[in-house]
C-alpha cells in the first residue's frame, strides 16, 4: 500500500509591516548611529576633562640652560621648591648647558608639549640670542609663556688685583691697556654688556665664552680672566675682598649693595637695564596645564619667604599684574623690538 503523498505545504504569505512598524525598523539603526557617534565625539571632551582635573599626575622637569650654581639656576631650584606644595608634585631640575644658553632652550622647545616640560629662561635666552644665533628654534613662536618672575640688576666685578679703586680709575686703566684684559661671557646677555661698555667708555678687552655664571666666576675668583658681568649673587666674594665690583645697572643704589654706584650715576644710561626671568613652556602646552603652572609661579612669588630669598640675590619680583601669561608674551615681544636693532647696531656677533 502506497503512503499517500503529503501535500506540500502552502507558503505562508508576509504580510507587511504597519507603518508604525516601518518607522521602528528603519529608525532604529538610525538612532544607533546617531547614538554612537554622539558619544564617539564626547570622548575626546571627557578625556580632555579627565586629563586637566588629574593634572599634573607626575613630576614636572624644569630645564635650566646653565650649570648649576649660577643665578638662573638658584632662581628655578627656589621656584620648583615652592611650585610643587600647590601642584602637588615634585619638579625635577634639569641642567642642560652650553652655547650660551641655546642648547637647553632647544631641548625645552622640542619636548612633548603635554605640561610636563617647562622651562626657566631669561632675557639673554630668550631675546639676545635670537638677535645673534641662527637658532633652529624660533624664540616668539615655539613657547607659550608661563609667568614672569622678576628682574635683577647687573654688576661689573673684576678680579682682585686689577689696579683700579673706581669706576673712572678702571676705564683708565682698560685704555691704557687695550685688548690685554678679558672679560667672562656667561650668556649672551654679558657679552651685550659687555659690548656696549666698550662702546659707551671706549675701551677694548677679549671676551672669553663660558658655560655659565659658576665657573666663570671660579676663573675670576682665581684671576685666569679680568671682568665679568654678572647678578648680585657674587657679592658674597666682594664682601670677602676676593673680587671687586665698580657698577651696578640700575637707576637707583640697591639696598643689597648701597656702595656700589650706578650706571646712571656714572653717566652710562645706555646699561642702565635690569635683566628678567621667566618660565616657558613648548608650544602647544594645553592651556589649561600653563594655567595651573602660572598660578602655582604666582603662589610662589607672594609667599614671604621665596621673596626674602629672592632679595638676598638682588631679584625684584614683578607686580601682580606682570606676572599673568599675557603679560610675558608682551614682554618677550616688546624686548625683541627694543633689543635687535641695538645688538645689530653694537655688531655683537656669534663667538
Amino acid at each position: 500500500m502506497k503512503t499517500p503523498l503529503r501535500q506540500a505545504a502552502t507558503p505562508r504569505r508576509r504580510t507587511a509591516p504597519r507603518s508604525s512598524e516601518r518607522r521602528l525598523v528603519t529608525q532604529h539603526p538610525r538612532r544607533r548611529i546617531l547614538s554612537l557617534a554622539v558619544g564617539a565625539a564626547a570622548l575626546p571632551t571627557v578625556s580632555r576633562m579627565a586629563w586637566a582635573q588629574a593634572y599634573p599626575t607626575r613630576p614636572i622637569t624644569m630645564v635650566v640652560p646653565f650649570p648649576p650654581g649660577g643665578t638662573t639656576d638658584v632662581l628655578a631650584r627656589i621656584m620648583a621648591e615652592r611650585m610643587k606644595i600647590s601642584l602637588g608634585q615634585s619638579i625635577i631640575v634639569e641642567n642642560v648647558t652650553g652655547a650660551n644658553g641655546t642648547i637647553g632652550v632647544g631641548r625645552a622647545a622640542r619636548a612633548t608639549p603635554d605640561g610636563y616640560t617647562i622651562e626657566m629662561g631669561q632675557w639673554s635666552t630668550h631675546i639676545i640670542n635670537g638677535a645673534i644665533y641662527a637658532l633652529r628654534y624660533n624664540i616668539a613662536g615655539d613657547f607659550e609663556p608661563i609667568a614672569s618672575l622678576g628682574t635683577v640688576p647687573q654688576v661689573l666685578y673684576t678680579k682682585k688685583a686689577i689696579p683700579a679703586d673706581d669706576l673712572k680709575e678702571l676705564i683708565k686703566w682698560l685704555k691704557a691697556n687695550p685688548d690685554k684684559a678679558s672679560q667672562a661671557t656667561i650668556s649672551a646677555g654679558a657679552h651685550a654688556f659687555g659690548a656696549l661698555f666698550q662702546r659707551e667708555t671706549g675701551t677694548r678687552f677679549q671676551f672669553v665664552p663660558y658655560r655659565g655664571e659658576a665657573p666663570a666666576l671660579q676663573d675670576l675668583l682665581a684671576g685666569q680672566i679680568d671682568l665679568m658681568w654678572s647678578s648680585f649673587y657674587s657679592m658674597v666674594h666682594v664682601r670677602a675682598g676676593s673680587i671687586k665690583a665698580y657698577v651696578v645697572t640700575a637707576k637707583t643704589r640697591m639696598n643689597i649693595a648701597p656702595d656700589i654706584p650706578t650706571t646712571e650715576e656714572a653717566g652710562l644710561s645706555a646699561l642702565t637695564f635690569s635683566p628678567w626671568w621667566a618660565l616657558f613652556a613648548p608650544k602647544g602646552t594645553p592651556k589649561n596645564a600653563t594655567d595651573m603652572l602660572n598660578a602655582a609661579a604666582v603662589d610662589a612669588l607672594a609667599d614671604p619667604a621665596v621673596r626674602k630669598r629672592f632679595a638676598d640675590i638682588g631679584l625684584e619680583v614683578f607686580p601682580r599684574d606682570q606676572q599673568t601669561s599675557e603679560a610675558l608674551g608682551a614682554l618677550v615681544k616688546a624686548d625683541i623690538a627694543k633689543w635687535w636693532p641695538i645688538i645689530k647696531a653694537a655688531n655683537i656677533k656669534e663667538e
